[in-house]
């Protein structure tokens, strides 16, 4: 009897349509050879729903993820959204998705396919394969903010000017179910974690580092390594193939992950997964944005949203084996040279042909 998985699809705004109908087209093919059913529902967020609600999130759209196995998001947002109030933002759906499904961890493979290497900014990249683990649900993006005048005058009289402030706010519970998350990632691949965090100044990174020493106690054959997050940027453009696996805060995740997007070429490859209390649907999503500017012109690459979808099956469904025959299929279209415009770079080899969205995951399919 086949297994039925039931994904809820957020195609939001720009090329999202596209990457998500490409993913689910090589996830329905990939599932029926290993005889699972994937049904599909598609829902509404970002700029879409606030042109047909007048809101970035509908409860239509937060109850039928919750009714979900697992959701598939494209990406939200673009310049047609830019002047609405900042509580309206499309990007405000996926705050609300998160905290709605309580996903608190986000994980970010970052890898450098092979023949894509001259595509880093890097001289020599060397063999990229981290992850980076980021808290989602806490820090300075959830606490207390504001703005009010201020009542420190000029000698004329006049006020100097209002005063914003925003607030990082982390509890025991919030980080220490993270770095579990982390410890037991670096468990299961090279036994390396590095925490990055500004201990040297924020009283928040020392509670991290505290309680990162703390549990490592519990997992002894992992390297536990600290790096205060500017010299962890630095260190991920001058050594980025000894990372293993990173654990960090809201903030610096935020900043990191898309400086590592970078260095491998392209972030239209990389894939996400936001994850919460096991049994609760998680949030599966390219961590590139809409790119309006292409939408609807065959040029998006849509293989960070396939990869995506993997990284789903494997996480969510335990299916091992359709999430590696993705990824596998992924590898095989790269090596037979075929590339969207993001990942083609000067000095490409002759064998290297420029394809659309719909061809190259026509030629997954057929790898699979």
């Amino acid at each position: 009897m086949a297994k039925k998985y039931n994904i809820a699809v957020i195609p939001g705004d720009g090329i999202g349509q596209e990457i998500t109908s490409a993913a689910i087209e090589v996830l329905e093919a990939a599932s029926s050879r290993n005889n699972i059913e994937i049904f599909t529902k598609e829902l509404t967020a970002g700029g879409a729903a606030i042109d047909k609600f007048g809101l970035p999130l509908p409860q239509e759209t937060i109850g039928g993820a919750k009714d979900s196995d697992a959701v598939l998001l494209g990406a939200v947002g673009g310049p047609k959204w830019d002047t609405v109030e900042p509580e309206l933002r499309p990007e405000r759906a996926i705050l609300g998705l998160r905290s709605g499904l309580g996903l608190y961890a986000n994980i970010r493979p970052v890898v450098i396919h092979e023949g894509l290497e001259a595509a880093s900014p890097l001289k020599n990249p060397g063999k990229i394969d981290f992850i980076i683990v980021r808290e989602l649900t806490g820090g300075i993006y959830f606490g207390k903010n504001g703005v009010y005048q201020s009542g420190d005058r000029l000698p004329d009289g006049t006020v100097k000017g209002k005063i914003a402030y925003d607030t990082e706010v982390y509890s025991e519970g919030e980080i220490n179910r993270i770095l579990k998350i982390a410890f037991d990632l670096a468990m299961k691949r090279r036994k390396k974690l590095t925490l990055v965090d500004k201990a040297n100044v924020l009283v928040s990174s020392r509670m991290w580092r505290n309680l990162a020493r703390q549990m490592s106690f519990d997992y002894p054959d992992v390297e536990l390594e600290c790096l205060y997050v500017d010299n962890a940027a630095m260190q991920l453009i001058s050594r980025p193939s000894s990372f293993d696996v990173i654990v960090t805060s809201n903030l610096f995740g935020d900043i990191l992950s898309d400086e590592a997007g970078q260095i491998v070429g392209s972030i239209g490859m990389l894939p996400s997964a936001s994850i919460g209390e096991e049994g609760k649907p998680g949030l599966f999503e390219p961590i590139h944005g809409s790119a309006p500017d292409i939408a609807g012109q065959n040029r998006a690459n849509p293989l960070g949203t396939i990869l995506s979808a993997a990284m789903m099956m494997r996480i969510m469904f335990g299916e091992e084996e359709v999430a590696y025959s993705i990824e596998n299929a992924v590898r095989k279209t790269l090596a037979s040279g075929l590339r969207t415009g993001d990942i083609t770079f000067v000095g490409d080899s002759n064998n290297v042909k420029l394809v659309g969205t719909a061809e190259i995951t026509k030629a997954v399919i057929e790898n699979l």
